[in-house]
């Protein structure tokens, strides 16, 4: 599973918007890696801000 793989089964487990610490509690993976690709994830239009610091799944 790569690192996106991870960050959207973590998102579709917790069921609700998560701060990057979170996702990086839930994943296990480095923080540095995580803020990578959830910036990335969110140029492709996979993740979006709902609110500030804050970063969900688009459903």
């Amino acid at each position: 599973m790569n690192i996106q793989e991870t960050i959207i089964k973590a998102f579709k487990n917790s069921g609700k918007p998560m701060r990057t610490g979170e996702v990086v509690e839930k994943t296990g993976l480095e923080k540095k890696d995580v803020e990578k690709a959830i910036k990335k994830m969110k140029e492709e239009g996979l993740l979006h801000s709902p609110k500030r610091c804050f970063v969900d799944i688009k459903r």
